[in-house]
């Protein structure tokens, strides 16, 4: 009997040990997988990248940059690929139909992760389905190719400027551009030196205290009439402040509304020009008649064109009309030399 119990105490102590064993391994495996829970506490989603980026099985996926489940599959679908991942049961609430997945980095040796925005504002995804997913951020890789494109714009620009090509290049190699330059720096140096020596109207001002003095006499001239207009003085000050005079401006304006419709209406002479087009009509013809009569008198036919152009003609008739005046001043000198009236009784 004593045999008996004793074998019984070592197969309670291995037993003992055995699940001691298996509580701290599940407790290591629990510490070890954090957030991600055991396999009856995960679930099945996916996402769908246009490029992976070195993406594998076994990679992190973090909610909000906290580790909640592990890539299990990468695959090629078409001209894309999808990623299934699992994740703990508890971020259902937070990975909705408002969430994104993206590419994130771990480490800048090139390890990525899954990162879901969390989003509580749509539906859970369910089992098997798909997060949306957006543009990966920039990676290392692409900061390295822009940097490459930068350095090679830079070799062009430089290899431009030896060239002499654009205008710095330009300076750096015509000798010519160089003096002009030289000799503006050199006047644009000696403008300064007459301006800080109180020479032209600029120096003057920054230099003579009266010139200064007058600008300033100049701005309180300005604020002393704004001032008066904004207390409704003057005829811009009425305009602002006098409502009789605004509502005097109203009504004109009320009128010319009105004068302006009437026009387009027809209404009136000038609204008749304007829109009948018997009126228009007749008014062109006239001028056009008026203009072939100017026509003819500045071509010199008939009398009176031959009169504005035949100089010969214009000189008969101004010693005819002189003639007339001194014969009527004859007259009216000595009326009997010409006026003698004979009265004969038969």
């Amino acid at each position: 009997m004593p045999r008996t119990r004793s074998l019984a105490w070592s197969e309670l102590r291995i037993g003992l040990l055995t699940i001691a064993a298996v509580v701290i391994a599940a407790v290591t495996i629990f510490m070890l997988t954090g957030g991600k829970g055991f396999f009856w506490q995960r679930y099945t989603l996916k996402t769908r990248f246009d490029n992976v980026a070195g993406l594998k099985a076994g990679s992190p996926v973090r909610v909000a940059g906290v580790d909640v489940g592990s890539v299990t599959d990468v695959s090629l679908v078409e001209e894309r690929v999808d990623v299934t991942f699992y994740v703990n049961k508890a971020q259902r609430e937070r990975i909705t139909t408002g969430s994104k997945a993206e590419l994130g980095s771990i480490s800048l040796l090139g390890e990525y992760a899954v990162d879901i925005t969390p989003s509580t504002k749509g539906d859970p995804i369910p089992d098997g389905g798909f997060v949306p997913s957006k543009p990966p951020k920039a990676q290392l890789a692409d900061v390295g190719d822009a940097v490459n494109k930068g350095v090679e714009r830079l070799n062009v620009m430089i290899e431009d400027v030896r060239a002499g090509k654009g205008t710095v290049g330009k300076l750096m190699t015509d000798q010519q551009l160089f003096d002009e330059m030289t000799r503006f720096v050199a006047a644009a140096n000696a403008l300064t030196r007459g301006i800080q020596q109180g020479r032209g109207s600029v120096g003057k001002l920054l230099n003579d205290p009266k010139a200064a003095e007058a600008l300033e006499r100049s701005l309180r001239s300005v604020d002393d009439m704004l001032a008066r207009v904004n207390q409704g003085q003057g005829s811009l000050g009425k305009l602002l402040k006098d409502d009789a005079f605004s509502a005097a401006l109203t009504g004109a304006t009320a009128n010319l509304d009105t004068l302006t419709a009437r026009f387009n209406r027809g209404e009136g002479t000038l609204g008749k020009l304007a829109t009948n087009d018997e009126l228009f009509n007749r008014l062109n013809s006239a001028t056009n008649r008026l203009d072939a009569l100017m026509t003819k008198l500045n071509n010199g036919e008939g009398t009176a064109g031959q009169l504005l152009q035949n100089k010969q003609l214009y000189e008969n008739i101004d010693k005819v009309a002189a003639e007339v005046h001194g014969l009527v001043a004859d007259i009216r000198k000595d009326p009997k030399k010409y006026l003698n009236v004979k009265v004969s009784i038969f």
